[in-house]
């Protein structure tokens, strides 16, 4: 039974279940994969709505970067229900390029994700484009929330290649850092808070997030063709050049360099980076590299004289008994001091499973150092069998960690 915990996942725990979930993702058939693509391009056009109107006409003297905050604060929305709810957010999932990476999913199957989910996003995007024109709302009153659609859109399609891609960048760094955070949590509640603060920096901060776009772009050059939205921005003074609200600078001047940024951001900067940290093979078998490779090996009935002539020989501390791959017991130069020498016995006469220590404590070759230490420590010993899929594969000894350890 897996012992119950309430602390939060540590980080090689969290590159573990970063990468197992990717491996979940990369196999999802069409249908499913589609289907929830469309429900996370949903989620964060309704952070998007929710933003527009809260930032619409603030109060008199509220500084610009208390709206933005304020605004950052509600669209995390969106990113809380794709993780809560469940969905396939295109930006979130460059992280299955730590499966990816690691062997665990073909370029193909990343490819898949990445496009089905990419369109399925747009898919959802556009449907709540639709909904929220039906609503009227960019209409309603003095036009107020239409005005600050259209003044949104208008200035993402107007950023140049450069900027566009470099704000990109920012943002996913930012974004799959709050997915990232969110594979710390055990409760709904971590994982909101996890959201919070990263997804709130984006936004308050201009970057650019591909889905978000999703829907403000296209909101932006529907609300370029509503007259009475066009009225009161003109009523307010002078019409800003809408000459860039179109088609074109949507899917070119603007997704096309976000989207790439996204992707440097959040599969470059964070998700191989931590693959690198937590689940490159040094990484995840750190014992590997202090323990003693195919460690000397003597048949039990053999004398302790012989032992120590091969453990000479090999210049090994220590030496196991029983056949190689199945020892059943480990002798040490502790084991001579304390079973021969101290009771003045002959090594000669004294055959090594009677100096030897048994039964055979054994730890993972995926171990952390930290398990290591502690096992010597409960065991009151001074060496470990290592194993690797249950077989005997080496030891590792607290000289070789002091050793090996200071090189």
């Amino acid at each position: 039974m897996e012992k119950f915990e309430i602390d939060a996942y540590s980080p090689a725990q969290m590159a573990g279940r970063v990468e197992k979930a990717g491996i979940t993702k990369g196999n999802l058939d069409f249908t499913t994969m589609f289907a929830l693509a469309i429900m996370a391009g949903v989620f964060i056009a309704f952070g998007a709505v929710l933003c527009t109107f809260v930032i619409t006409d603030p109060p008199e003297g509220m500084s610009e970067g208390l709206i933005k905050l304020i605004g950052g604060l509600v669209f995390c929305i969106g990113l809380i229900l794709v993780v809560v709810a469940g969905a396939e957010l295109f930006t979130g999932n460059n992280l299955i390029i730590m499966a990816y990476v690691g062997k665990k999913v073909t370029f193909g199957q990343l490819m898949r994700n990445w496009v089905i989910v990419f369109l399925g996003n747009l898919v959802g995007s556009l449907i709540i484009v639709y909904l929220v024109y039906m609503t009227g709302m960019w209409t309603g009153g003095k036009a107020a929330v239409g005005i600050k659609a259209l003044l949104i859109a208008n200035g993402k399609v107007n950023l140049s290649f450069s900027q566009a891609f470099f704000r990109g960048i920012l943002c996913n760094m930012l974004v799959c850092l709050a997915v990232w955070l969110c594979f710390s949590g055990r409760s709904v509640t971590d994982k909101i808070l996890a959201i919070l603060f990263p997804i709130t920096a984006f936004v308050a901060l201009g970057f650019e997030h591909s889905i978000a776009n999703m829907y403000f772009i296209p909101a932006g050059i529907v609300v370029k063709g509503l007259a009475p939205v066009m009225q009161a921005l003109e009523a307010k003074g002078s019409i800003p050049d809408l000459s860039s609200l179109n088609i074109y600078g949507f899917f070119i001047k603007n997704l096309l360099p976000v989207t790439l940024g996204n992707i440097v951001g959040g599969a470059a900067f964070i998700g191989a980076i931590y693959w690198f940290v937590y689940l490159r093979p040094a990484a995840i078998e750190p014992v590997r590299q202090f323990m003693t490779v195919g460690p000397p090996t003597i048949k039990a009935g053999t004398t302790v004289c012989e032992a120590i002539r091969i453990m000479k020989e090999s210049n090994s501390g220590s030496i196991l008994v029983g056949e190689p791959g199945n020892a059943v017991g480990i002798m040490s130069e502790a084991d001579i001091i304390k079973k021969l020498l101290a009771e003045g016995k002959e090594c000669k006469m004294v055959k090594v499973e009677e100096a030897m220590s048994s039964p055979l404590i054994t730890i993972d070759v995926k171990s952390t150092l930290d398990d290591v230490y502690k096992k010597m420590s409960d065991n009151q010993i001074r060496h470990l069998v290592i194993t690797e899929q249950g077989k005997q594969i080496g030891f590792v000894s607290v000289k070789d960690l002091l050793k090996k350890g200071k090189k």
